[in-house]
């Protein structure tokens, strides 16, 4: 669901080390998408792991047990290449079974993903597929964890801000006359909302199934107001791009009608035959271009020709003087609604930063649990 999503992990090697004093430190290998990285770990750091993690999910230990540590073995072991083997292939056999168990408790803790080094704020969701070569998972379907159901909100946000993109572009074309360009990215505005729809059903989908793995109610009622706003912003878009279609069906009844009728009918002359013909073929409905039959009022009534077309050029100002009014209004609008959003794009970042101070005081509680262990 992510670009970080692990795909693999590997115990490579191990290699000795003397100081403080002489013992083996085992090489893990991370893959993910578009990038890998390695820790280095002792026996005892996989110790310290396996208590934590029974303890994270209530008493309930990883599906694979660690390799045995036996004591008078241990004596040689430091330089016993086949026991050192053994242990290496027991603790990859243990960290797969973590990462590939359906079951993803021990996968979703602090102390898993600390162990792993997975950079604070990007801790990803993994699911294994049944490839059967034992080391490549794909993460395409898999579950949410909080920390990417979080990332993956914030990138239908992206998306949307692209769709609202694609409008103001189409809205460019359209005020340069170009109708095919403006209808192809309409079209393709469309495609991008409908995406965005069916990608935040699943969004809505992975909140039940966060809410069923024990996330506190506060921070549910949170992420169904992010859901519901964004759903609000979808129903704008898509509104939005209702009414573009409606115009440029208009739009193009009004070409063709201006284009098929006569000009001297569209001026109003209509005092030929000609113009009496043309006007009887036209569509009974209203249709702006199309000639109507002209109606005297009383503030046409005493105007000449030239009266005429000087009213109709100060109706034609005024109705442009409200259009600049009615575009004052939606820049205002517009302004308004960026500032919003770079208010809750604050907001987020004060949030995150409340995450990761989270998550340094859980690490530093989990080094106090592994001190506590050992003098247990």
């Amino acid at each position: 669901m992510t670009q970080t999503a692990i795909q693999a992990v590997y115990v490579r090697g191990y290699e000795q080390r003397p100081e403080p004093k002489p013992h083996v430190v085992f090489r893990i290998e991370i893959q993910a998408h578009v990038r890998s990285w390695h820790m280095w770990r002792r026996y005892s750091e996989f110790v310290d792991l396996h208590t934590e993690l029974t303890k994270s999910v209530g008493g309930v230990p990883p599906p694979s047990p660690l390799p045995r540590k036996h004591v008078l073995a241990m004596l040689r072991s430091r330089n016993n290449e086949s026991l050192l083997e053994d242990r290496r292939a027991g603790l990859e056999t243990y960290l797969r079974a973590i990462v590939s168990a359906k079951d993803s408790r021990w996968l979703d803790t602090f102390a898993f993903r600390d162990f792993l080094g997975v950079p604070i704020g990007k801790q990803t969701g993994l699911l294994p597929t049944t490839t059967g070569n034992g080391g490549v998972y794909d993460d395409d379907h898999a579950p949410f964890t909080p920390s990417t159901w979080l990332d993956e909100h914030m990138d239908l946000e992206t998306c949307t801000r692209g769709v609202r993109a694609s409008i103001n572009r189409r809205d460019a074309f359209s005020e340069r006359g170009d109708v095919t360009a403006a209808h192809s990215t309409n079209v393709q505005a469309k495609k991008k909302l409908a995406r965005v729809l069916s990608r935040l059903g699943t969004l809505g989908e992975g909140l039940d199934e966060l809410a069923r793995r024990g996330m506190n109610e506060g921070e549910l009622q949170r992420r169904t107001d992010m859901v519901a706003r964004l759903q609000d912003e979808c129903e704008k878009i898509a509104k939005m791009l209702t009414v573009a279609r409606r115009h440029h069906q208009t739009a193009a009844s009004t070409t063709a009608a201006v284009d098929s009728g006569d000009r001297l009918a569209l001026l109003g002359g209509g005092g030929g035959d000609n113009g009496g013909g043309l006007v009887a073929k036209k569509p009974i409905s209203r249709v702006f271009g199309v000639a109507q039959p002209a109606k005297e009022t009383e503030q046409t009534r005493p105007l000449d020709d030239q009266g005429l077309l000087q009213l109709q050029q100060t109706k034609m100002d005024q109705q442009d003087t409200q259009l600049s009014q009615l575009t004052a209004i939606l820049q205002r609008q517009k302004q308004l609604g960026t500032a919003i959003s770079n208010e809750l794009a604050l907001h987020n970042e004060l949030l995150d930063d409340l995450a990761n101070d989270v998550d340094r005081v859980g690490g530093k509680l989990t080094s106090a649990k592994k001190q506590l262990n050992r003098l247990g």
